[in-house]
């Protein structure tokens, strides 16, 4: 048997090894998430031995760690906007790059009384989720063409208190009855559009890293061929769904901002801009519907 300390050496080196940048964090993570011991008390005990089922089942994450299925799915943990989110095989992991369009969320919606929000390709459903746990009498609707993902989101909503704010519908787009019946076809209701919608193009696909390649649902990535397919579906209809002065934002591609926000000047939105991430790179397109 090891010690804990000694686990999460042998634990950073093999991953080391097997060519993981982020060796050390990735070995603490899946430790962490083993023991349920947090650093604090890890410093504490490091020198307790590691129960022989524990350190089996750490070697096992490891080991599928260096086959490189990412630590959020081995664990069922993403962080996103400060609040913890479970995560599967079914969604996109939440990145930091998102957070940038869930801050120009929450601003559009600062001074919005009791805002409703529709999330388009929602996923693990951390947008709308976020944006209702910030806005204590936000309402909205996530909606997504995989029954998967949504029990997914439903969870993250159940767990983050805010099931009885939002509803999830299965849906392409626009195509579930949802939207012609209650959703506001006819009547906007909605104060902003949100969506990170695959934006990959097709041909693009195998040139991904393996974490993304090999795990994230290809559904999620898919953009068509030139990664612009969702763009046009959604932005066609949204203006539909969106009260007068409504928003419309989108997460996008790094160099597809000018594409984007035609797409977005087609369909007669202003106040048109684009919001780089922190790396500098074109991240959101965002929009306002006409008063």
């Amino acid at each position: 048997m090891s010690t804990l300390f000694e686990a999460l050496r042998r634990g950073r080196r093999y991953l080391a090894e097997e060519g993981l940048e982020e060796a050390g964090q990735d070995a603490w993570l899946l430790l962490e998430y083993v023991t349920g011991f947090d650093r604090a008390i890890f410093f504490m005990r490091e020198k307790e031995e590691l129960a022989p089922e524990k350190e089996a089942r750490y070697r096992e994450l490891l080991a599928r760690r260096a086959s490189h299925v990412p630590v959020q799915q081995l664990t069922g943990r993403a962080w996103f906007m400060g609040c913890e989110f479970y995560v599967n095989e079914d969604v996109l992991i939440p990145r930091l790059d998102t957070e940038v369009l869930a801050e120009e969320g929450r601003k559009v919606l600062m001074n919005v009384k009791a805002p409703r929000i529709l999330d388009m390709c929602t996923g693990s459903g951390c947008l709308l989720i976020t944006l209702l746990v910030e806005f204590p009498e936000a309402t909205g609707v996530g909606a997504d063409i995989s029954r998967r993902a949504l029990a997914v989101a439903k969870r993250n909503a159940v767990s983050l208190g805010v099931e009885k704010r939002a509803e999830f519908v299965e849906s392409d787009a626009f195509s579930a009855p949802f939207f012609s019946g209650k959703g506001g076809k006819f009547v906007p209701e909605y104060d902003i559009l949100i969506s990170n919608p695959p934006y990959i193009p097709t041909g693009d696909l195998e040139d991904l890293c393996e974490e993304v390649r090999l795990h994230d649902p290809r559904l999620a990535l898919d953009g068509g061929a030139d990664g612009l397919t969702f763009y046009r579906k959604i932005t066609g209809a949204a203006g539909e769904f969106l009260k007068p002065g409504g928003w419309l934002l989108y997460e996008i591609g790094y160099d597809q901002s000018a594409a984007v926000e035609e797409i977005l000047r087609e369909s007669g939105y202003k106040g048109i801009r684009t919001v780089q991430d922190l790396a500098g790179k074109d991240r959101v397109v965002l929009g306002q519907k006409e008063e």
